[in-house]
């Protein structure tokens, strides 16, 4: 429209119910809307330039304005609510992934104990057979000596051995016999007892031992079938999750398509600039929150120590975990000399085909960051509780990240400057990002210093 049409325009609304003042009001509407249409963002396409309207129009125009407003608002509540319930989503199903994860490592632990075990009870037959050896022969020994004694007994076990002496050197000769033959018939009953202890030690030990093993190996199929229930558990919850997540996505675009049709609705220049206003304030706020995220990550504040170096030690773990960007998620992935074949567990990583990547989980890049310093449990629970715990405002470039305010379900290193290096989930890679809030446990976990 030409400045010319614009000035009959508002002549005429001069003629109408209002007065100079409605239509002056309404050209400074438009011109403040092309004013910032032009000069600030190209977001909000500027509507066209309505008739002049009667009184009973303007006021039809903003009930109706007030009744989208309102609309507008309950949806963008739901989308909020949805939006929230999608990562609630997502956290529980990693957390019953990590739970698994847990389950496999007590269940490695506990095969490895009575594989121990049976090694144990081994030896304790060996013994046990080393020592009935033994019984043997003093056995063999004792059953000599008490045959010779009663072949001799006749002779020398009584008092005739004395009495049918035929002189005194006789009986003394006799009687150191006896003597010696006692003191070795002691002897070999002290062996056999000796040798009877031995065995009966040995037997018990590896009754013992086999007892051990035995349970260890209870111990085992236990937290087997605890892996497999949460490996079900985790594959059921994202498949009945699945379809939630995917409604609440429809209901979400459902929701947005819905703000956008009640903002085209609102009628009324006075309205419309209302609600630019509106948003020019929270994408100012927005601004806001962008530039401070920027002048963190550009070491200003809240944290300008963090882009300082570190420790040696620290940079060592950091230069190793940086090492592996790129490297794709592997669930069960990364030991302590790099990224490995992920495996299976027949839900959503076997979905991804993690068992046939070589690639890290969020525990195993941690393992191999600080593999140089420490050996960590593949387990992000385990992790959590293998270092210092400092709190989240302490934190420094090194520590380690821990989200699952019901159950830990994830780990990533802090790099400082507000950013951190992790392992995300399945189908995606080791990146740099920058830290997430939500869920976030309280505490951080420092390894080294």
């Amino acid at each position: 429209m030409s400045a010319q049409q614009w000035g009959q325009r508002a002549q005429h609304s001069q003629r109408g119910k209002g007065g100079f003042a409605a239509a002056a009001g309404w050209v400074a509407a438009v011109a403040a809307g092309l004013a910032f249409v032009l000069g600030a963002s190209p977001a909000v396409a500027v509507p066209p330039p309505p008739p002049n309207p009667s009184d009973s129009e303007l006021e039809e125009s903003k009930e109706s304005a007030r009744e989208r407003a309102n609309q507008v608002g309950k949806l963008t509540s739901q989308l909020a609510e949805a939006e929230s319930k999608l990562t609630s989503l997502e956290n529980e199903v990693a957390r019953k992934l990590e739970l698994a994860n847990k389950a496999r490592v007590d269940a490695d632990e506990a095969a490895d104990a009575a594989a121990q075990a049976r090694r144990d009870a081994k030896r304790a037959r060996e013994s046990a057979t080393t020592a009935g050896r033994a019984v043997d022969a003093a056995r063999e020994e004792t059953d000599e000596f008490v045959a010779g004694s009663y072949q001799q007994g006749s002779k020398m076990g009584s008092l005739s051995a004395y009495v049918t002496s035929k002189s005194p050197e006789e009986v003394l000769l006799r009687a150191q016999l006896i003597e010696a033959v006692s003191d070795k018939q002691l002897d070999a009953l002290d062996e056999l007892s000796t040798a009877r202890v031995a065995k009966s030690n040995a037997d018990a030990a590896a009754r013992k031992a086999v007892e051990v093993a035995e349970e260890k190996k209870r111990e085992a199929e236990q937290a087997k079938r605890a892996a497999r229930e949460a490996y079900q558990a985790a594959t059921d919850a994202r498949a009945s999750q699945e379809a939630r997540a995917e409604e609440l996505a429809e209901d979400r675009d459902s929701v947005q398509r819905q703000l956008y049709q009640a903002q085209r609705q609102v009628k009324g220049l006075e309205n419309q600039r209302e609600r630019y206003q509106d948003w020019l304030e929270a994408k100012r706020e927005e601004e806001a929150q962008q530039a401070a995220a920027a002048a963190a990550q550009s070491g200003g504040s809240p944290a300008p120590e963090a882009s300082a170096p570190a420790s040696p030690s620290v940079e060592t773990v950091i230069s190793r975990a940086m090492s592996q960007l790129g490297v794709p998620y592997a669930w069960g992935g990364g030991n302590t000399q790099g990224p490995t074949y992920g495996i299976r567990d027949y839900g959503v990583a076997d979905s991804y085909g993690d068992y046939n990547k070589i690639g890290f989980d969020c525990s195993g890049l941690m393992i191999y960051a600080f593999a140089g310093v420490t050996t960590l449990p593949h387990y992000s629970g385990y992790q959590y509780d293998s270092g210092r715990k400092v709190p989240l405002s302490q934190m420094r470039r090194g520590d380690m990240l821990f989200w699952g305010t019901a159950g830990i379900h994830h780990v990533a290193l802090y790099l400082g400057n507000g950013m951190m290096i992790e392992a995300p989930q399945s189908g995606m890679h080791v990146r740099v990002t920058p830290v997430r809030y939500g869920d976030i446990l309280p505490y951080a976990v420092r390894m080294i210093g």
